[in-house]
């Protein structure tokens, strides 16, 4: 039987027996009153030194940044860690999760947590991004991998989701996130770029922000972070061609740490795969050229064909500043010159200061 919680009964008991001891009884389990964040309970148990009274508090799972179950972990997590600490603060029990099977478990009490997952086979886009700069343009194989990528976006990006409220917290992350664009400027060592030209970059990703709203319709099923480093391409029977034939070999891949929530802005996913183009060719060339050129238009060219999202260009400008930021961090790429990053940050400002992205334009956006 449920309670109005969405927490059975006796699943609520036998957890409370692993925490108080076998004998505990629950005697109340009732709803205390809501406010603008969640719900709480007020639980009574019967234990072998009398009757206790708690409080179970829930949040609630849209809106606020609290969306995605992991938002309301860390929540609560944290108030876990903290509310003992402080003078005349209550203190917190525990923290505890609900399976999909209905038990209740644990998860209060770490001082920190991992993620045990698969191993990737294969080798990752940047050794095809890094070989490109010896080539003169796309052979079969480099353009088989563009169109399976694109494909493969096509596909995901075809789930949509009717939510505003996750449409505007991805626009909402992209600019204020610690992992994304003021959370990497913040990593920047001091010198990198002056505190008011990243403050303009922010500004003008704030007025996007403001432009892309209305756009809530867009939000579809993302992987968040579609950078090089998390595709990796497989051969078919292992990691070398069959035949010893460079071509004949099975287009294929395996994606790691998907980031930040499965819904959001497709650009997010086409932007963090095209400013590689860009960032790769600055390094070699200081330019847009060559095999770089060629993939970041063939990758637009076989997205938008598959996708009929002729959009697309209209929305890019904040996310490639975040990504642009992100290939200019002298933290996470300490090789690249000042001179490489001016060109970077001179991409970012002229595609913020555009109405809509111009592949065929890309060198003008370095002027």
């Amino acid at each position: 039987m449920y309670h109005e919680s969405g927490i059975r009964h006796h699943a609520l008991e036998a957890y409370l027996r692993e925490v108080f001891g076998p004998s505990v009884r629950l005697l109340e389990f009732e709803r205390l009153g809501a406010g603008v964040h969640g719900t709480g309970f007020l639980l009574t148990i019967e234990t072998e030194e009398g009757r206790r009274s708690y409080v179970l508090k829930d949040l609630s799972p849209e809106g606020l940044g609290h969306d995605y179950p992991s938002d309301r972990a860390a929540v609560f997590l944290l108030a876990n860690e903290t509310y003992g600490k402080l003078p005349r603060h209550i203190k917190a029990i525990d923290v505890i999760t609900i399976k999909e099977n209905g038990t209740m478990k644990s998860t209060g009490g770490g001082v920190d947590y991992f993620l045990l997952m698969e191993k990737a086979e294969g080798e990752n886009y940047f050794n095809d991004l890094t070989e490109f700069s010896k080539k003169g343009s796309l052979d079969e194989k480099d353009i088989k991998k563009i169109k399976a990528m694109t494909s493969y976006l096509a596909e995901i990006h075809s789930l949509k989701k009717d939510s505003k409220t996750l449409y505007w917290r991805k626009l909402r992350d992209t600019i204020g996130h610690g992992e994304c664009l003021m959370g990497v400027f913040d990593s920047y060592p001091d010198g990198t770029l002056t505190y008011d030209e990243m403050a303009e970059i922010v500004k003008k990703s704030v007025d996007w922000n403001a432009r892309l709203k209305p756009k809530y319709k867009r939000l579809s099923q993302i992987h968040g972070d579609f950078h090089p480093g998390n595709i990796w391409f497989k051969a078919e029977g292992g990691l070398h061609p069959p035949s010893g034939n460079p071509l004949n070999t099975e287009i294929d891949f395996v994606l790691l740490d998907r980031s930040r929530g499965p819904w959001g802005e497709p650009a997010d996913d086409v932007t963090a795969l095209t400013i590689n183009y860009v960032f790769f060719s600055i390094k070699h060339h200081f330019s847009i050229e060559g095999p770089y050129l060629d993939g970041l238009r063939l990758f637009y060219e076989s997205y938008v064909a598959l996708t009929g999202d002729d959009e697309i260009y209209n929305v890019v400008a904040p996310f490639y500043a975040f990504r642009g930021a992100v290939v200019a961090n002298p933290v996470f790429y300490p090789e690249v010159t000042p001179e490489q990053r001016r060109l970077i940050f001179r991409f970012v400002n002229n595609v913020l200061d555009t109405d809509g992205f111009e592949p065929g334009r890309i060198n003008d956006y370095l002027r």
